[in-house]
């Protein structure tokens, strides 16, 4: 973990936006090309792609406030492939906090609950000890040992932190954008033999972690039955 880390973003915020936050493959990454964001990994017959720096998109700054991270899924395998939000996710390498993609539509809610102070239904979530709630826009903050700036209460009972309730007003521009929603990974079932691409969207990861593992959850569309997970390893480098 990263205390300084933590100080430097919470500074950021006094003067402007937060970091930019671009994932970078690690060495033991299947990389695709050298030099760049892309890295490729397989399992029973489901092939996957993922780049943590390819969004071009509008909002220009969005790697300052979420973690978009474009993936490639194809289905070559025998069974067809529920793709659904929640079976994608950020894990600390570290921390082992799990950071479940957010759903698009879901996020101008959590923008505007930001307006009341109190963090949206379903975007905190325990973690072990420690919760952690998401101050969408930017990034979350800790429990209690370690947050700062005035707190504020999840389902759950458990105080939180976070300094990016409060970000300045150019960093608040609504989400999510046109862009976001036409480049988004559409939910649904992937067939033996088709390709789905898109965008998933995370809280942003820069603050807290180094090393974050990018995770999907392999699960058969028609029996529910779990048969795997891709796994690509990412460094988490800012700017």
């Amino acid at each position: 973990m990263r205390a300084q880390g933590l100080g430097a973003a919470a500074l950021l915020l006094i003067t402007g936006c937060a970091a930019e936050t671009k994932l970078r493959p690690t060495p033991e990454a299947g990389v695709l090309r050298s030099g760049e964001g892309s890295a490729i990994t397989e399992q029973a017959g489901v092939k996957l792609v993922a780049d943590g720096s390819a969004w071009r998109g509008h909002p220009s700054d969005l790697e300052r406030r979420l973690t978009p991270v474009y993936v490639r899924l194809e289905n070559q395998g025998e069974r067809p492939l529920k793709l659904q939000y929640r079976g994608f996710a950020l894990i600390g390498q570290e921390s082992r906090f799990r950071y479940t993609a957010l759903a698009p539509l879901s996020l101008q809610k959590a923008m505007s609950s930001n307006d009341t102070g109190r963090p949206p239904e379903g975007v905190i979530a325990p973690a072990g000890r420690w919760s952690v709630g998401v101050g969408v826009g930017s990034s979350y903050g800790y429990g209690p040992r370690r947050g700062y700036g005035p707190p504020y209460y999840g389902p759950w009972g458990s105080p939180f932190y976070s300094p990016y309730l409060y970000a300045p007003a150019q960093c608040q521009e609504p989400l999510p954008t046109e862009d976001m929603l036409n480049n988004a990974l559409p939910e649904g079932t992937l067939e033996p033999g088709g390709m789905q691409q898109g965008f998933l969207y995370f809280q942003g990861v820069a603050s807290r972690e180094d090393a974050v593992t990018l995770q999907v959850k392999l699960v058969d569309a028609g029996t529910g039955e779990p048969f795997g997970a891709l796994d690509i390893p990412f460094q988490v480098s800012t700017r």
